[in-house]
């Protein structure tokens, strides 16, 4: 008996960029030419490896990421693909994304995206103020930002995300307001507009942070950063950051662009499917360096030994990933992957949920009203079993 082949998405990690970023806490930084040669080589002879693995799957979309992809030259970018379809039985109607930042890309590798199947293009963007980028640490300005944009299009790319961030420092409501007016003009298919974190091991960690914790050693960084003229403003304070977050909606919709998960808005019929996947809990394998899978509902990251997944583990999964979707969960697919109602597992927590107006069920859905999306983080933390 033949076995049909099984749905999977593939993500590729190119983990370098020209300039760390004073936010980013991903695996990426600066390379030379011949790190990236050697990286690209072995994750060519990598990708190869899974030819087996490969014969039990169809690949439904393909996201290469980073770091900055768009750093490889155009031949690495043919090479990688061919690896990937000499392995892989690759969808013709696959969504097929790279990121890509201003400043690292030129006409070539856009012909040479084309030529490799590539479908989607994700420009880290961030602000179109040039301030605000100098103070994230990017290396583009905005107008260079349109220049890579125009070009995108002259090359025929008719799907295209722009990220954008807000609650930068010394950022106001009106610039940020100002900010999405002028990206949803231009009319990207999809626009991901996320709120800056600040995260551990980060510049912006160690002046914002550690810097107000007490420690004068830390003080004394955050005073010199200031100093060298890296950083400039506070943080917008807490009811400005939550009207940002309110504008952004309430704009975007003005625009036409329909807000399907959290942090991520498209026009009809744009939504990032590779995205999707993930919060579906569709398989996926991570290839390179930093990347994750989730196969046969083992999870591990790359190099490291798969771990299986516990039943109550595949089910808060299911939850906290999927509730990220406006959509929300559908209680009938959640009975028919674990044999039990979700009213049955969660009748506690949705009761509560729905009495404090933070969750509401909608036909077959329990999703997060709009108030629960606003402090979604302790929502999700509602659905961890004991």
């Amino acid at each position: 008996m033949v076995w049909p082949m099984r749905p999977l998405e593939l993500y590729v990690h190119i983990p370098f960029c020209i300039r760390k970023c004073q936010y980013c806490d991903f695996l990426s930084g600066p390379s030379s030419k011949e790190e990236r040669r050697e990286y690209v080589t072995e994750l060519c002879q990598k990708i190869r490896t899974y030819k087996k693995l490969a014969g039990s799957y169809h690949v439904v979309s393909i996201f290469i990421g980073g770091g900055t992809p768009s750093i490889l030259e155009a031949e690495q970018i043919t090479v990688i693909f061919e690896a990937i379809r000499d392995t892989f039985v690759v969808d013709e109607g696959a969504e097929i994304t790279v990121e890509m930042n201003p400043g690292t890309v030129t006409e070539e590798k856009l012909t040479a995206y084309r030529q490799a199947g590539i479908n989607r293009l994700s420009i880290g963007l961030q602000s179109t103020k040039d301030e605000e980028l100098r103070i994230l640490g990017r290396i583009h300005t905005y107008e260079e930002f349109l220049d890579t944009y125009r070009l995108a299009r002259e090359k025929g790319f008719g799907n295209i995300n722009v990220d954008l961030m807000s609650a930068i420092p010394g950022q106001t409501v009106e610039e940020w307001v100002d900010t999405l007016q002028k990206a949803a003009e231009l009319r990207p298919e999809h626009i991901s507009a996320y709120s800056l974190i600040i995260e551990e091991g980060t510049p912006f960690y160690e002046t914002y942070v550690r810097g107000r914790e007490g420690d004068e050693s830390f003080g004394k960084a955050a005073k010199e950063r200031e100093e060298a003229d890296l950083c400039a403003g506070r943080l917008p304070d807490e009811e400005d950051e939550r009207q940002m977050y309110r504008q952004t909606k309430e704009i975007l919709k003005e625009y036409g662009y329909h807000r399907y998960e959290i942090s991520n808005y498209a026009l009809p019929g744009y939504e990032c499917r590779h995205n999707l996947g993930y919060w579906n809990r569709t398989e996926y394998l991570g290839i390179g360096t930093g990347a994750a899978s989730l196969m046969d509902n083992k999870r591990w990251d790359y190099g490291e030994e798969p771990m299986v997944l516990s039943m109550k583990e595949q089910m808060e999964e299911y939850m906290f990933l999927g509730l990220r979707k406006t959509q929300g969960v559908s209680k009938t697919k959640f009975a028919d992957e674990f044999g039990r109602g979700m009213d049955t597992v969660y009748g506690e927590v949705l009761e509560k949920m729905y009495g404090m107006r933070l969750m509401e069920e909608t036909d077959d859905f329990v999703r997060l009203t709009d108030r629960g999306i606003d402090v979604s983080n302790t929502v999700m933390c509602e659905f961890l079993l004991e």
